[in-house]
């Protein structure tokens, strides 16, 4: 019989039900389809599309457990159709004699080709098989449309930081599958610093934490203390000192801010690496760099904000480490921009006027009048529609009347910026129409 113990830790831990699964309540949580399905037996094809270590062969093995079907698991790397004929003959004998489908578990499906794919198509079709594939790659891509159209692709997120520690915790704790006989206390520093080395894949967290317990030897109380000094030694890693909630977090994004604001790519990607290299939460940094395309760049150049966003929804759909480079493409591009704080300037110049002025009363002639009484009442009254108008601008007043004459956005001289001025000086220069 196998010890127990010479089973790789992350497989050890393997969640044994549903209950025990984090992070992917989206679609295992009360009332989710997925969950739903388990609970009725009205099992489907999937495939599950996120990154390593989120839980996608975890969630197949207990969609087999929960339904009692067979189940048969082979990886596109190492297996072909010649395997995969076997599987259908065996599942066809199944399905003969005792009437249930067999699930059929295919771990990296975008590699198999075409053809590949094509097979699985009459027997996901008949119901011999419920294809659960598993892919790092986006299926709208590496996925043949039949096949899509047979399956509901379902994305699984990498955990965060909350969930790791939970599930580190939990494996340190259990003595019967985890290392919860082996007496280890681990500061807390080196719990943060194991998920951050592990960028939410729970198979390499629990993979580095087994490497820095057996790496450690016990002391005289049979005792063993994990420090982020014998984690970072254990997995050969520097560590880097780094608080996500302490002050070299803010000095940190501090020195991003600044040196993007100064316009100084180098620094600016030196300063972004510093922060992803300690573990800080990318959705952080893209959330911060969203802010700089509207504060620092604005309309100086438009396009800015949408390369800032663009490389936050890469981190959602991609994760680490191929987005890593998408944070630090805005990045460059952010520092290299025009920069124009006239947004930011605008947006203080605002909110200090509604706070003095209060809430002033919409001009009567730019309301609606649905009604005959605000008709009567003169809503709508005197209104110019601009498209009745050479080049669609007419002018007239917009503003309350007791702050008409504020100037709130003042367009600077770089980049689109220059355009945006030479637009509104267009506009104050229109001509005043004969009432």
């Amino acid at each position: 019989m196998m010890d127990l113990k010479t089973i790789p830790l992350a497989t050890r831990m393997r969640p044994e039900r549903i209950e025990e699964v984090l992070g992917q309540d989206h679609i295992l949580g009360p009332s989710r389809p997925l969950r739903r399905s388990l609970e009725t037996g009205n099992l489907f094809s999937i495939i599950f599309w996120g990154p390593p270590g989120s839980g996608k062969t975890t969630i197949a093995r207990l969609i087999a457990q929960y339904s009692n079907y067979p189940f048969q698991s082979f990886s596109a790397v190492l297996s072909g159709v010649k395997e995969l004929r076997e599987i259908i003959d065996s599942a066809k004998k199944t399905f003969r004699y005792e009437l249930k489908p067999t699930i059929l578990f295919v771990d990296e499906i975008h590699r198999f080709n075409k053809a590949q794919q094509d097979a699985f198509l009459p027997h996901v079709e008949n119901g011999l098989i419920i294809l659960i594939g598993a892919t790092t790659q986006n299926p709208s891509f590496e996925i043949i449309p039949p096949l899509l159209s047979r399956t509901r692709v379902m994305t699984l997120k990498p955990l965060g930081f909350k969930d790791m520690s939970i599930i580190l915790n939990r494996a340190v704790k259990d003595k019967k599958r985890g290392l919860g006989d082996l007496n280890i206390t681990i500061e807390e520093n080196a719990l943060k610093y194991i998920i951050s080395v592990s960028h939410g894949d729970v198979r390499c967290a629990l993979n580095n934490l087994e490497s820095a317990i057996y790496f450690i030897k016990p002391d005289t109380n049979h005792k063993r203390v994990l420090t982020t000094a014998t984690v970072a030694r254990a997995l050969n890693k520097k560590s880097l000192a780094y608080d996500k909630n302490g002050e070299e977090h803010y000095n940190l994004i501090s020195a991003l801010h600044k040196s993007m604001r100064g316009s100084d790519p180098q620094a600016s990607i030196y300063w972004l690496y510093r922060m992803l290299e300690a573990g800080e939460d990318p959705f952080f940094i893209g959330r911060r760099l969203i802010r700089f395309a509207s504060e620092d760049v604005g309309l100086a150049d438009p396009y800015a904000l949408e390369i800032a966003l663009t490389s936050y929804q890469a981190w959602e759909r991609v994760g680490p480490p191929e987005a890593k480079l998408s944070l630090a493409q805005a990045v460059v591009y952010l520092a290299t921009a025009p920069k124009s704080n006239t947004l930011y300037s605008a947006e203080k110049s605002v909110i200090k006027e509604i706070e003095e002025s209060g809430p002033q009363p919409v001009p009567l002639h730019i309301r609606n009048a649905p009604t005959k009484l605000m008709k009567k009442m003169g809503y709508s009254q005197g209104y110019l529609y601009p498209h009745d108008y050479p080049e669609s601008q007419i002018k007239q007043e917009y503003l309350p009347e007791k702050i008409r004459k504020k100037i709130f956005y003042h367009p600077g001289d770089r980049g689109f910026e220059k355009e945006i001025k030479k637009r509104m000086e267009e506009r104050i220069n229109l001509s005043v129409p004969k009432q």
